[in-house]
């Protein structure tokens, strides 16, 4: 009896732990610890879905997809009660935003945390942390994590650059032996160019948030959006010698970060510093990174209303393990120990301020809405350009950031265009953005003219006011104007399919690039105006597109032209002659015929990748016009002459081909040289560009600063992203469409001799006080005046286009998209 009883617990006991399914940790799943080896993406994403399959109190969604095809995933973890009523839990966090007006929001609910890992793709231990996270969120033994989700909901994003990290753990796979060699000078602790940190078009996502220009951040941005934590981490890694990095944040900080924000970090800081106390790791705080710059993952979540933190761990280059400046070897094992550590330590002290967390979330929104931020609280922007106020417009509507137009009214109001006060007249197709509103901080941190920079020594450009990057004149208005209309009707009439002589079309914004990319492609012939001209009452300004019947000798022209138009929004005037009244005829050599180019983009080691990775972007994902990137090294192989333009971007070429370069030039071909390009070509004395130099004032100089003193000392020469007013002619091709200015973003104190003679055009200069935003060293900013930033020479039959300074950076600069494609298609 007593052996059947004994039989029957057994089958009990089995029974139960059929029914229980308990899940797998990662290391079971995967059949190997944690540590020993890096997880492909495919095998991530295995376990995350392994675990929604399995576990009840999860939700997976798949958010987006990479620009390689790889998932994007976002695990939500909740109790049991709370899983079920994820909806109700979101949709009450945007009523406490204000954002989401269907109900009345309550404080009493769950606190959301937000994890996100592995945006650098080379700096892959986070993603192996966040499996262990989730296992021990879902283990249902774990009586810690059962009780923190009861006022908690967790996001993991395990990995949110995959075609980085793959591009990483590919090559660290391939490189090392069957025992990792912790020796830094081994090859699998060198990447080889581009390396994985950023995505497929090598953009650092960590500078996207906000700009959203990258398919993984928009899917991502949305999706964050519409819940909006309480708190968000982005985990990172950093050199290999630095100890872990956890909030509280380095000074500056933004002035809008509230008391409270800045309190929290710190209470989650102290936790997470409670645990690498008890297990004797090294850390530090409050050094290197700060929250100014709004388009971090911590920045980013702050101005939007949350705890937003960076934690960075050693490990960049260490592979599975590798020696330290120390002598102490670090492993993979390690760094996801730390990083797993704090992921935990940051849920379990949420939940014990979860209510804290939800009601100060509530506050800062209802301060947002009732006293905005800022010394303006209505921004007017002035509708010069429609296509640049839709694509501001777009990157509102991304943010949610409200605006309007429709108002007809007279102001007084900041200028920034003349940084002056001034009355103005307010029309009824001019946006109008009034600050009260849930999303006032991030519209203050993104309109303010001039940021506050307390500490000058920061991480990143310290300017970014959007009516400078777009190129559109603004003013800040301290009253509160609303608009009549949340948006404004725009109506372009469709090309009507006609017998026309010649079609013209306007030339003033990147759209208009994208017109005469699509024309080239479908092998239209087209033509350029080099002067104004006029046409029945119509003026047409020096850079509009015309499109004649000659040339261009098929059935479906009249038919192609308009469909083409009036799929990209463009407006056509048909004219039933070249005959003009003002002007010169459609057959004057004034009207210049664009060749379709064949394009070389110089890239590969040499090159900076993300200098690189942003024109190849604006080319393929913009224009979609074709390029062919050539690997720098492979420069003395290739046969030049097969290519009509050259770019080179930002990069330190060795062994510069000055020669070859020379004769291809004179021999027709166009060579745009951008940021240190140029450098290089000064160096060189390639052609006739010289830079201007700066008096040295450190030979036989003795130094005085104290040694505390010497960051102080060195940003005295440092331009951290400021913006510079410079004059441009735009008369000249390489200004078509362009007013007599731009608005330039400089991040060095390279400024170039004006050029001479009469074949070379100084069209891009700065003056005495072009000085408009940001911060610029005493010493940078007594180099950056009377010279040359744009301009292009002439050589033989060829020609060479200096840009000093990056007009597509981070492909967010919209201003200088145009004059990019100037230099590309219209300048010869």
């Amino acid at each position: 009896m007593l052996r059947v009883l004994r039989l029957l617990f057994a089958c009990v006991i089995i029974s139960s732990v059929a029914l229980a399914q308990p899940v797998q940790s990662p290391s079971e799943f995967l059949g190997y610890h944690l540590g020993e080896q890096f997880t492909p993406h495919h095998r991530i994403v295995a376990y995350f879905n392994y675990v929604a399959q399995t576990v009840k109190n999860v939700k997976l969604q798949q958010y987006g997809t990479t620009n390689e095809g790889r998932p994007l995933l976002a695990m939500f973890i909740a109790s049991p009660e709370n899983i079920g009523r994820l909806e109700e839990i979101r949709t009450n966090n945007l009523r406490l935003a204000g954002l989401d007006k269907t109900g009345t929001p309550t404080t009493n609910v769950p606190v959301i945390v937000w994890l996100s890992y592995n945006v650098h793709g080379n700096e892959p231990s986070s993603s192996e942390a966040a499996m262990q996270t989730l296992y021990d969120l879902v283990n249902p033994a774990n009586a810690k994590t059962k009780v923190w989700l009861k006022n908690t909901v967790v996001v993991i994003d395990p990995c949110l650059n995959p075609d980085g990290r793959e591009r990483y753990v590919n090559f660290y796979n391939s490189t090392k032996g069957a025992i990792p060699d912790a020796d830094p000078s081994s090859r699998e602790h060198i990447e080889p160019w581009p390396g994985g940190r950023a995505n497929h078009y090598y953009f650092d996502l960590n500078r996207d948030w906000v700009w959203q220009t990258q398919k993984e951040t928009q899917a991502r941005v949305a999706l964050f959006n519409q819940w909006l934590p309480q708190i968000h981490v982005d985990f990172h890694e950093q050199g290999y010698n630095s100890p872990y990095y956890f909030a509280p944040a380095a000074e500056p900080f933004h002035r809008d970060i509230t008391p409270w924000q800045r309190e929290f970090q710190t209470i989650i800081g102290k936790n997470n510093a409670k645990y690498f106390d008890q297990n004797g790791w090294l850390y530090f705080t409050r050094q290197e990174f700060d929250l100014l710059y709004p388009s971090y993952g911590d920045t980013y979540p702050i101005y939007n209303g949350s705890i937003g933190m960076t934690y960075e761990q050693g490990g960049i280059d260490a592979g599975l393990a590798i020696v330290t400046r120390l002598g102490d070897t670090l492993s993979l094992a390690q760094r996801i120990a730390h990083h797993y550590s704090n992921s935990l330590s940051t849920i379990e002290t949420a939940s014990a301020y979860a209510q804290k967390a939800v009601e100060e979330f509530k506050k800062y929104f209802d301060n947002s809405r009732a006293n905005p931020p800022g010394e303006y609280k209505t921004y007017i922007i002035k509708n010069d350009n429609p296509d640049k106020i839709n694509a501001l417009a777009k990157l509102l509507d991304r943010n949610g950031i409200q605006y309007g137009f429709g108002l007809k009214s007279s102001a007084v109001g900041y200028n920034y265009f003349t940084e002056k006060s001034e009355s103005f007249t307010i029309n009824t197709e001019d946006m109008v953005v009034n600050a009260y509103q849930p999303k006032s901080v991030l519209l203050n941190v993104l309109f303010e003219p001039k940021t506050f920079v307390a500490d000058s020594n920061t991480y990143d450009i310290t300017a970014w006011a959007l009516p400078y990057a777009y190129g559109l004149n603004a003013y800040g208005v301290r009253e509160s104007l609303k608009p009549v209309t949340p948006a404004l009707l725009q109506t372009i009439k469709p090309a009507s399919p006609t017998s026309a002589y010649a079609y013209v079309s306007a030339w003033r914004s990147v759209e208009d690039a994208k017109f005469l990319s699509a024309l080239l492609k479908e092998k239209i012939r087209v033509r350029y105006t080099e002067t104004p001209f006029e046409v029945n009452g119509k003026k047409f300004a020096a850079g509009s597109l015309i499109i004649t019947r000659a040339g261009n000798d098929r059935a479906d022209f009249n038919s192609l032209v308009p469909r083409i138009a009036t799929e990209l929004g463009r407006e056509l005037t048909p004219l039933q002659s070249g005959f003009v009244d003002k002007g010169a005829d459609f057959g004057s050599d004034n009207i210049k015929y664009i060749h379709p180019p064949k394009i070389m983009l110089v890239s590969g080691d040499g090159t900076s990748s993300e200098a690189v990775g942003q024109i190849w972007n604006f080319f393929e994902q913009e224009l979609h016009y074709p390029v062919s990137l050539i690997n720098y090294v492979d420069m003395g192989r290739i046969k030049l002459n097969s290519f009509d333009i050259a770019i080179f971007p930002d990069g330190k070429y060795d062994d510069f081909p000055s020669d070859k370069l020379q004769n291809w030039v004179r021999d027709g071909g166009k060579l745009i040289a951008l940021e240190n390009a140029v450098t290089q070509l000064a160096d060189k004395k390639v052609f006739d560009i010289k830079k201007k130099e700066g008096k040295d004032t450190t030979k036989n100089v003795v130094n005085n600063t104290s040694y505390e003193n010497r960051d102080n000392e060195a940003i005295k020469s440092n331009v951290s992203g400021a913006i510079y007013k410079i004059t441009l002619d735009n008369t000249h091709p390489l200004g078509f469409g362009m007013p007599k200015y731009y608005y330039a973003l400089k991040q060095s104190d390279d400024v170039y001799e004006l050029l001479s003679g009469t074949d070379n055009w100084n069209v891009g200069t700065i003056k005495t006080n072009n000085y408009v935003a940001g911060f610029v060293g005493q010493k940078s900013k007594d180099k950056i005046k009377n010279g040359l930033l744009i301009g292009t020479q002439k050589a033989g039959r060829g020609s060479v286009i200096y840009m000093v300074d990056d007009p597509l950076f981070r492909n967010f600069w919209e201003g200088g998209k145009l004059l990019f494609s100037n230099a590309v298609f219209i300048a010869q």
